[in-house]
Order: C-alpha cells, then structure tokens, then sequence
C-alpha cells in the first residue's frame, strides 16, 4: 500500500470524524451548548480535531519542504538566496529606524527597543510591498515589449 492511499483513508477518517462531530453542534443548538457545560464537551473534541489537524498540515508541510529542498540543490540555493534578501530587507528597515520610548494610552509605556522592532515591522511592510509591486511591474513590461 503507498503513501498516498494511506493518506487518502487518513484524510477521509478525519473527515468523518469532524463531520460527526459537526452534526452533533448543530443539532444540540447554540443555546443548548451555553446552558449545559456537559454540552461544551463536544466544542472541545471539535476544537481538539482542529489542532491535530492543524498540526499535522504543519508538519506535513514542513517536513516535504525540506525533503524537497534537500534533494534539489538549485531549489535549496534560490530558497538561501530569497532567505538572505529577506535578512537583508529586515536589517535596512532595523537600522532605518530609530527606537523612542512613548507613553501609551493606557498608561504603560513602550519602550525604545519595542518602539524600535515595531517602526521596522512597518519599514520592512514598505520595501517589501515596493519591491513586490516593482518586479511586477518590471516583468509586466518585459512581457508587454517581448510581444
């Protein structure tokens, strides 16, 4: 039996095990489930399946990333290159900012290495949103001036 089958029976067991727990919210009622904490109980398998899943899909796709990553050395070199553009963009916007502590409204204050992490959060949006935007750009008039 390969891979794949055994996936299939797995995905379709999950499958079925969510749509019966579906079936059973639905006909308790909302108003069933907040009265009854016993009812509760099924939010909570429902919930729970959601997290397996979850996890599985995570690791699933992690774990064939790499595999396929490792296995193809041009795949692996253009993954570091993109990786180390992103570093790069990230260390621009880090040093483009500048950290000042601020008083909040709720009365707390932010402090300058938060103030700091959070300006380049948003510089880095910026240079990532124009250079998206302008290698669209630029691949979008190369194919207009090749035809």
């Amino acid at each position: 039996m390969n891979i794949q089958k055994i996936i299939k029976i797995v995905a379709l067991v999950i499958g079925l095990i969510a749509v019966f727990f579906l079936v059973r919210i639905m006909m308790l009622g909302d108003e069933a489930i907040e009265a009854d904490v016993a009812n509760q109980a099924v939010l909570s398998w429902f919930a729970n399946l959601a997290y397996v899943v979850l996890g599985i899909a995570t690791v699933s796709a992690v774990v064939f990333s790499l595999v396929n990553l490792v296995s193809q050395p041009g795949k692996l070199k253009k993954a570091l290159m993109s990786l180390g553009v992103f570093a790069l963009v990230l260390a621009v916007a880090w040093f483009a900012s500048s950290g000042q502590e601020r008083l909040l409204s709720d009365g707390t204050t932010l402090t300058a290495g938060q103030s700091q992490m959070i300006e380049a959060g948003i510089k880095a949006f910026y240079i990532l949103i124009l250079l998206a935007a302008g290698l669209m750009l630029f691949f979008g008039v190369k194919k207009m001036l090749s035809k």
